[in-house]
């Protein structure tokens, strides 16, 4: 085995001074890389549901400390595309890899190695090869299983590469996550101080937060097909006039695109009601994030078979 974190120092650059820079966690579809990047940042910068594929832009969450600041690319997971959607978050997870400076290879405790885990390992070594960028393996969701089932899988894990180190952790319990960041940041170039000020969590506008909260709420509870078919975009976000200093009021205007009317009927629900579950629970993260009471005006529209049309998906921000 490469090495199976224990809580000694990773065999990475030993270079003085502060160290800062990116990393990329990579995994098949619902491996915990947005929960993990979650726990590492300390609030929510990505959205997690028990769908695969929720993930469509790269969020990136930012840990600083005394000694290092590592900035957290999150991606789609890595899949056999089936639109021209797949293909495109599949590029998008090729260029992120290729402009880090450490990748985090996500591989859930609770499911066995298989063919898709293959599939990105193969890719990662020859990065590896190519880059010399070095891949941490990360065994999440380790809470999950027990102490015999971890063992097999670590070893399943170390068969698949020569990767720089292997860490199980646990994003929901927090358990070895401290570890995960200090061994990733272990591996980040030097540099003169922190690349983004020491306050900021994230870079991403925070119209892409709010779309991004709105699909998670949307994705709680609905059939699998519908994950893949849903698309948010934020119209509006503006001031209420003739609020009070002390109580102001954000006007927040967002069209969910599906692709079939069945597809509507399902996110309206019965008269409605699971529309105004889903603008209930968007609001309460929304007025989380910004800090202020919401308005959510939310409007379900059908974009016929968006996932396929290139026209379609660059009108969505893809």
């Amino acid at each position: 085995m490469s090495e199976q974190d224990s809580g000694t120092e990773p065999d990475g650059p030993d270079s003085p001074g502060y160290l800062a820079g990116f990393a990329c966690l990579v995994g098949r579809p619902n491996a915990g890389k947005s929960t993990l990047t979650n726990a590492l940042v300390g609030t929510k910068v990505a959205i997690t549901s028990s769908k695969p594929q929720t993930t469509r832009h790269t969020i990136r969450g930012i840990v600083t400390t005394d000694t290092s600041q590592l900035v957290l690319v999150d991606t789609p997971g890595l899949h056999r595309p089936r639109t021209l959607l797949g293909e495109r978050l599949n590029d998008l997870v090729r260029e992120t890899l290729l402009e880090v400076d450490v990748i985090g290879f996500c591989l859930p405790a609770d499911q066995r190695v298989g063919p898709g885990d293959q599939f990105i390992a193969a890719e990662l070594v020859e990065i590896m090869r190519a880059r010399r960028t070095p891949v941490v393996a990360l065994a999440t969701k380790s809470d999950t299983v027990d102490r015999q089932r971890l063992a097999e899988h670590l070893i399943a894990v170390d068969r698949l590469g020569d990767w720089a180190a292997i860490v199980p952790c646990s994003a929901t319990t927090g358990q070895q996550v401290d570890d995960v960041a200090r061994v990733l940041s272990g591996y980040l170039p030097p540099s003169p101080g922190p690349l983004y000020p020491g306050g900021v969590l994230t870079d991403e506008p925070e119209a892409t937060m709010v779309a991004e909260l709105v699909r998670e709420a949307a994705l709680e509870g609905v059939r699998d097909e519908l994950p893949h078919s849903l698309a948010v975009v934020v119209e509006e976000m503006v001031p209420r006039e003739d609020r009070p200093a002390d109580d102001p009021l954000l006007d927040v205007r967002v069209h969910v695109f599906v692709e079939r009317d069945s597809q509507k009927a399902i996110v309206i629900g019965r008269g409605g009601s699971r529309l105004r579950e889903v603008g209930t629970n968007a609001r309460r993260g929304i007025e989380a994030l910004l800090g202020q009471r919401v308005h959510l005006d939310l409007h379900v529209k059908v974009a016929k078979d968006w996932q396929r049309d290139p026209k379609q998906l660059q009108r969505l921000g893809f």
